[in-house]
Parts: C-alpha cells; sequence; structure tokens
C-alpha cells in the first residue's frame, strides 16, 4: 500500500515541471498522511492541467459521506476497474499525484523500522490517481482521491508487497487524456516501477508519528 509520502518542492518548481497553472498553493510537506489534503493534477474543463487539493482518502458521489477511518486511500491496479467505488473514476477523473518521495516499514526484531523510497533522476515523480466529487444534502462539496497500487517490484518487495503505481513524464498525457476512457488504454501503464531507478534507504522513527512533519523525516538514518 501507500500510506505516507512526502512533496516539498515548492509550488512553483512542481506546476513548472507539470505543466500545471496553479489554483491552490500547498505548503512543503515531509510527512503527508491519510485524511489529509494533498495536491493534484488533473485536467480542467478548459483541458489545461491545474493544480487543485484533494482529501487522501476517496469519497464515491453516492456514498454516505467521508469515512474517518483511513479507506479508499488506497485502490488496487488489478481490480481498480472492476470495482464500482473507482470504476468510473477511472474512466473519467484521473489524476496525478505528485511526491518527492514516499515510505515503507520493514517488520523487525526492534520494531517497525521505516525505510524512504524515491526514483534515480526523477527529484518529483507522480503517482497514479483517482478523484471523485461528493455533495453533502446541503450542498457542501468535497473532492476526494485514491493512490492507485500495484504489485512491489523486487526492491520494495523485502519491505512491502504493494507499492504505488509510478507515471513519470513520459506517461502523464496519456494518464490525464479526457479522450482515453477504456481500461485497456491505461493497462500499460499500472505496472511496477522499474528496479534500476528504485531508489531506498533507513530513515528515524521520527516519521512515525504522522505530527512530524519535518525535513527529518527523509534525512537517511545515521546520515
Amino acid at each position: 500500500m501507500c500510506g505516507r509520502f512526502d512533496l516539498h518542492t515548492s509550488v512553483h518548481e512542481l506546476t513548472r515541471m507539470l505543466r500545471a497553472g496553479v489554483t491552490v498553493e500547498p505548503p512543503p510537506r515531509y510527512n503527508v498522511a491519510p485524511t489529509q489534503p494533498i495536491g493534484a493534477i488533473r485536467t480542467g474543463h478548459d483541458g489545461a492541467r491545474e493544480l487543485v487539493t484533494l482529501r487522501w482518502g476517496l469519497v464515491p458521489s453516492w456514498s454516505k459521506g467521508p469515512d474517518t477511518r483511513y479507506s479508499m486511500i488506497n485502490a488496487r491496479a488489478e481490480t481498480v476497474a472492476q470495482k464500482p467505488a473507482f470504476r468510473k473514476a477511472l474512466q473519467s477523473r484521473r489524476c496525478l499525484i505528485p511526491a518527492n518521495g514516499f515510505y515503507e516499514w520493514r517488520r523487525g526484531p526492534a520494531g517497525k523500522q521505516p525505510y524512504y523510497i524515491a526514483v534515480a533522476g526523477q527529484p518529483v515523480f507522480t503517482m497514479a490517481g483517482l478523484w471523485e466529487r461528493w455533495t453533502d444534502p446541503d450542498g457542501h462539496v468535497v473532492e476526494s482521491c485514491t493512490i492507485i497500487t500495484t504489485r512491489a517490484n523486487q526492491v520494495i518487495s523485502s519491505l512491502h508487497d504493494r507499492m504505488p503505481v509510478i507515471l513519470l513524464p513520459p506517461d502523464w498525457d496519456r494518464w490525464l487524456d479526457p479522450a482515453v476512457t477504456r481500461a485497456q488504454q491505461i493497462d500499460s501503464l499500472l505496472a511496477p516501477l522499474a528496479d534500476a531507478v528504485t531508489i531506498t534507504y533507513p530513515v528515524s522513527t521520527h516519521v512515525n508519528n504522522a505530527a512530524h512533519d519535518d525535513a527529518r523525516c527523509i534525512e537517511a538514518l545515521g546520515g
């Protein structure tokens, strides 16, 4: 799964790299956790990319409303096209969730050891996401998202059996293209990241507490 990540790149640099307009300015974050607002890139009504803020944890339009549990923060690539909660969003409400890296934990004799995972040569990468819009009876709108996961590559498999679907720049146009509406057109993108560009290193248990949100979270252990 993907349950924590960081995005500390400036909004100016982020929108330049992703060729997106600025509608919000999310602050730098080193320890993003489920149910929190996160930055996402999607295609706007005018066909241009836009940076927006979405709640992490999908709230389907037909649901009773936001769930306070960490539910629907991830969607499995193997079943995302069939699940009622994700099927329509996969067709027409895809987004890119930018990150500098994400975290996983390895169980050991001393407890869970956190690791930071990044992509070589990509100071910012994006995770494949889906978004939804839910409206309560009073007209209040909640826009939310989920991160699609796939099986872990060989590097990450020693930490966890799942990893987020990571999309690199050549994949962005196809993922965000509103004309792409069939799962078969994007199925090849829902694959593990290549081992050769996967970077992992242990970090302090400082990151275990979601209230800790500073650069210490991504510092290499003993570095």
